[in-house]
């Protein structure tokens, strides 16, 4: 979790690895190594226990094996989610998204649209949050794409009522955000999700797609299933994501309690300490571990490293990320302050400690970029 000195605050990133994954990884590496599509022993064996992992995670879910697909991680099981379903249709229509989803949505909507595909953004509150019928005017649709919840402000979506609306239209529900604290509304048709948002291996996500969705492979290659198309799995990775999704679905409910009364303690604290600061999203109706600030004539990367400095690892869903040098397309969709901004995303780990160290030495981060800026 990094140097001993720093206190990891991106858990909306990626969680620490789970103890659970730790052991189911190294349990498995042993057997699991080999091709599970091999008919000698060694590929009979990783086939069980791919089998046994795919089983794991569909209880977890509340779906049947048969609907898992493990993938190289959530941007791949987006992308087979959304082009998929497409690519099933014989003509297809328009690709309808909200205007906050990840950025691995936006990609699929612009690879689509290279295409001569349509696609359609549908506008957010200035919550974040889209409206229940976001199909509302838009004619034979291919595809609805809708997250259960933001994963840079933490605003849930009204997933169920958007698919009770939606009129037939499969809805692709990104779950990466919420899964490790909360069940996802029913009425999706294709879920994806990453491993790493819940202390699972990086580079390994889950793909749901529901009996009866259609689907057919987008990517070059035989019209294959969905479980040939994504490619060859990592057994014991996947093995050690269905163990650590089973372990924190048991103790998620707890575990999110206790996070909502320190990011509540966070959002008070800020909103009195700190001048001229928005914190955007639903203060109720949001994820328990992410708490979203922008502070006026603040720099974000300047921001961002006097928080490291002072031995704190928080992320931005601003400008000031050195790999993307331009505002959240979150924050703008939402029309609130997008400079200056911090996203704090607790983990399991996380203390109400930490938290106080935090707080108190973030006015004073604050008014020392400030006061150099003047």
């Amino acid at each position: 979790m990094g140097s001993v000195s720093e206190t990891y605050f991106d858990g909306a990133t990626a969680q620490p690895p789970h103890p659970a994954a730790r052991d189911a990884y190294a349990a498995a590496l042993s057997e699991g190594w080999a091709g599970p599509g091999r008919l000698y022993t060694l590929g009979r064996r990783s086939r069980m226990l791919l089998e046994a992992a795919r089983q794991s995670a569909a209880s977890s879910l509340g779906v049947d094996p048969d609907e898992v697909v493990f993938t190289s991680g959530g941007t791949q099981a987006v992308h087979a989610g959304v082009l998929g379903v497409i690519a099933a249709r014989s003509a297809p229509g328009p690709l309808v998204h909200s205007a906050v989803e990840h950025s691995s949505v936006l990609h699929a909507a612009e690879w689509h649209a290279s295409r001569g595909g349509s696609v359609v953004t549908a506008p957010v509150d200035r919550a974040g949050r889209v409206d229940a019928d976001p199909l509302a005017g838009v004619e034979d649709a291919s595809v609805l794409v809708v997250q259960s919840a933001n994963h840079e402000v933490g605003t849930r979506q009204p997933i169920s009522a958007i698919a009770a609306n939606a009129g037939g239209v499969p809805l692709v529900c990104d779950a990466a955000a919420s899964l490790p604290w909360e069940t996802v509304p029913e009425g999706w048709s294709v879920l994806a999700a990453s491993a790493r948002k819940w202390g699972g291996p990086s580079g390994t996500g889950l793909l749901v797609v529901r009996r009866g969705v259609r689907w057919r492979n987008p990517f070059p290659g035989e019209d294959s299933s969905v479980r040939e198309a994504v490619g060859e799995v990592d057994v014991p990775a996947a093995v050690a994501a269905a163990a650590s999704l089973r372990a924190v679905v048991a103790e998620r409910e707890a575990l999110s309690a206790r996070m909502r009364v320190l990011t509540a303690r966070i959002r008070e604290h800020i909103a009195e300490t700190v001048p001229e600061v928005e914190l955007p999203g639903d203060p109720v109706d949001r994820l328990p571990h992410i708490v979203t600030f922008s502070c006026l004539g603040v720099d974000g990367e300047v921001l961002l490293t006097e928080l490291n400095r002072a031995g704190f690892a928080v992320s931005s869903g601003s400008a000031c990320a050195s790999t993307r040098l331009r505002p959240s397309h979150v924050l703008q969709a939402m029309g609130v302050l997008s400079h200056g901004n911090v996203r704090v995303s607790l983990h399991r780990e996380s203390t109400e400690a930490e938290v106080e160290r935090f707080l108190e030495a973030l006015p004073g981060i604050v008014e020392g970029i400030r006061r150099l800026s003047r």
